[in-house]
């Protein structure tokens, strides 16, 4: 591999070209006749909904797919890549949201997998361990190269990652929704990486649902939809609106839809509820037909109160009351009989079960209501799931189907489904758009505010700020497990504001 080039201006050879690629698989055609351009010194954003073919093309970049037609050039040479390994020799890296490393082996280890440095046929410790440190150096990270990876951080890992392609002498790296799991603080962290990398002339492929960042950190921008590369922009002469617009194929007048539900009576009330140091002392209410937003950094104390409150955690304190009446859940099974609901942050893990049906996901909590003399009877049970799936709009080709083979919109909108069914009051949703493009965002938010409208109360906890601002009547904000703010008027409030409350800059409960 030669030295990574400098920066080079739009009228040179672009880094990476890919033209004109097709891709079918049964019953679907993937790819058509998709094109991209990547220049070194540049981060470049592939955007677009789930299913919309980034992550086909990122494949066949990658050697994992080969296409049915195309072409694809690295440096002005056209170029085969029959194989991941083909890829890596071409110099090209791609990080998956999902990590490729051994939890059990030292990040050392992981970087060098594979070419190891090596002294009369043993593996060079001290050797790699300098190059680990080193690499480590260029990143402007501390690791320590013997440290297993399941005992690092996700951040720490990704670092590893980068690192490891890096090693490969990668000089174009394909990030897969790379900040999906980090903190405020770990994005920006990234963010200093992607530059320092960009500016030594890597071209990095940027691909992630948060338009935010989008703006912040990408030169250009590549949108796909139904398979094919819409168009291409500079990120400085484009708007959010647009990209929206080139994303679902139809213009958005707003983000987030208008809300017209009328707030009721307390339906939830939260009283110096505790469990160890992550909540302490929370207090709160909310009523019917209001989202009641609840936002802070990783760690504040978020899903440990939302899992309190649905009884997956006891408390070590502190008092519940629904509709006037003291509860206390030792188990998720007694919140949902008594109305409460959750949809879990990690809706993969804790929302559903991957290797079931569709039906089976949906009936799981309501085979009370379906069951007579000891049986189940799954017409009804049908019967109500597709009243859903046409009420939810949920794309399915059989109630039969994995549900792990869902988008995961449609996979949120299953766990939204059993808990309709099972008539509940309260609902939380935990991150409910995270890992969700855009296109079924707006769904989902429309879902939010139609429970809203039928009297539900909603609490609506999200690290996403724009978020919480566009679809709450109230916000709350945690720090270190406490309530740091409140608040009433947000038409008001912007994402600034919320911020220091979130990182502590300034504690009160009145906003």
């Amino acid at each position: 591999m030669t030295s990574i080039r400098k920066n080079m201006s739009a009228d040179t050879t672009p880094l990476l070209r890919m033209q004109g690629i097709d891709k079918a698989f049964p019953g679907v055609q993937a790819l058509r006749q998709a094109h991209l351009e990547l220049r070194a010194g540049e981060v470049l954003a592939l955007l677009g909904e789930n299913g919309a073919g980034k992550s086909t093309l990122i494949k066949v970049l990658s050697g994992a797919h080969q296409p049915d037609a195309g072409r694809i050039f690295i440096d002005g040479r056209e170029v085969r890549i029959s194989s991941p390994i083909v890829a890596q020799a071409r110099g090209i890296a791609v990080i998956y949201q999902e990590f490729n490393l051994v939890p059990t082996l030292s990040a050392r280890e992981n970087i060098f997998l594979g070419q190891e440095t090596t002294r009369a046929g043993l593996v060079d410790r001290r050797a790699e361990y300098r190059k680990a440190m080193e690499l480590f150096d260029r990143l402007s990270v501390r690791i320590d190269p013997d440290v297993p990876c399941k005992r690092l951080t996700v951040a720490q890992q990704q670092v590893v990652e980068i690192a490891r392609a890096l090693a490969t002498s990668a000089h174009i790296i394909v990030m897969d929704e790379p900040s999906a799991t980090l903190t405020l603080q770990e994005v920006r962290k990234l963010f200093d990486i992607i530059r320092e990398l960009r500016a030594r002339g890597m071209g990095i492929i940027y691909i992630s649902h948060r338009l935010d960042e989008i703006f912040d950190i990408a030169d250009r921008v590549t949108v796909m939809r139904d398979g094919e590369c819409i168009e291409t922009c500079q990120i400085g002469q484009t708007s959010r609106a647009r990209l929206i617009e080139l994303m679902v194929g139809r213009k958005l007048e707003n983000e987030f839809p208008a809300k017209s539900a009328k707030i009721g009576e307390e339906r939830l009330v939260v009283k110096n509820l505790r469990r160890g140091r992550a909540v302490r002392g929370v207090s709160f209410s909310t009523r019917a037909g209001e989202v009641l937003g609840i936002t802070g950094l990783v760690g504040a104390g978020k899903t440990e109160l939302a899992r309190m409150l649905f009884g997956a955690d006891r408390a070590d304190g502190g008092e519940i009351l629904l509709d006037g009446r003291p509860v206390r859940f030792a188990h998720p099974r007694e919140a949902i009989r008594a109305g409460v609901c959750l949809l879990p942050e990690d809706r993969q893990t804790q929302g559903l079960i991957q290797g079931r049906s569709v039906r089976e996901n949906f009936g799981l909590p309501n085979l009370n209501a379906w069951s007579r003399g000891g049986f189940i009877q799954k017409s009804r049970e049908v019967a109500a799931l597709q009243r859903y799936v046409q009420d939810l709009s949920i794309k399915i080709a059989d109630v039969e189907q994995p549900v792990r083979h869902l988008s995961g919109g449609n996979q949120q909108k299953v766990v939204l489904a059993k808990w309709l069914e099972a008539h509940s009051r309260v609902i939380i949703f935990d991150e409910p758009t995270r890992g969700i493009d855009v296109g079924a965002k707006y769904e989902i938010y429309l879902l939010i505010n139609r429970l809203a409208e039928q009297g539900k109360a909603i609490v609506l906890i999200s690290s996403e700020l724009s978020e919480v601002i566009g679809m709450s009547d109230r916000i709350l904000v945690m720090h270190e497990g406490c309530i740091s703010a409140e608040f009433s008027n947000v038409s008001a409030v912007t994402q600034e504001q919320i911020m220091r409350y979130a990182v502590g800059e300034m504690d009160t409960r009145s906003a």
